[in-house]
């Protein structure tokens, strides 16, 4: 058995000038200068590149109060799911366990692609189980996104693709998210929260203020 050295130890290696006495002066002697390329802790597929901060207040679901219908509709693709209960926040896990299923199942259509209208950006800090209160904030553990009642999740395009498979590919992934999500097409009204804006409602509303 042999032990890694810690991120402090690889990072005094790195600063610590290397002295080559049987080795030609040719050789580039600097190909341990960038210390955050070699030691990265909890990297992920899905995360951020630039950041200004790393810890971040832990925050709220956000309820779309305002009557804002944005993001509740498909934009690229033909299939895809929404968020139909209550909101919830979904890891960079949970996101790439459920896009990995989707394309796993559509591999075989040539052309489909998978669009994924959410992005885990929101660093989530954890501290330890039995840990004394106070001391500053835990540290960071994964990448999560806050996501409302009505928002669409993925989506699936590029090529026309049938139905009944589209809706088996994202029902797989739905099973992979901790949310009641609902099958939607192009002709599926938005939804407000847990209501749905039909073309009536929507006249009825503008209505009095054409009136008035």
């Amino acid at each position: 058995m042999f032990s890694l050295p810690s991120a402090r130890s690889l990072l005094a290696a790195c600063k610590t000038p290397f002295h080559h006495h049987h080795v030609p002066t040719t050789i580039p002697t600097t190909s341990l200068t960038t210390p955050l390329l070699i030691f990265s802790r909890a990297r992920h597929q899905l995360a951020p590149r630039r950041i200004n901060f790393l810890k971040r207040h832990k925050g709220c679901i956000p309820v779309p109060t305002g009557g804002s219908i944005k993001g509740t509709t498909l934009s690229y693709g033909e299939w895809g799911i929404r968020i139909k209960g209550n909101g919830m926040r979904l890891t960079a896990k949970q996101l790439t366990v459920a896009e990995e299923v989707i394309k796993r199942k559509i591999k075989a259509i040539k052309g489909a692609k998978v669009y994924m209208r959410v992005f885990p950006d929101i660093p989530v800090c954890i501290k330890g189980n039995e840990t004394r209160m106070g001391k500053g904030k835990g540290t960071f553990e994964f990448w999560a996104t806050r996501v409302p009642t009505g928002r669409v999740l993925f989506e699936i395009g590029g090529v026309p693709v049938r139905e009944e498979l589209a809706r088996e590919a994202l029902r797989l992934a739905s099973d992979k998210l901790p949310t009641q999500n609902e099958f939607i097409t192009r002709s599926t009204p938005p939804r407000l929260g847990s209501l749905l804006i039909t073309e009536t409602e929507a006249q009825d509303a503008i209505s009095p203020v054409v009136a008035a």
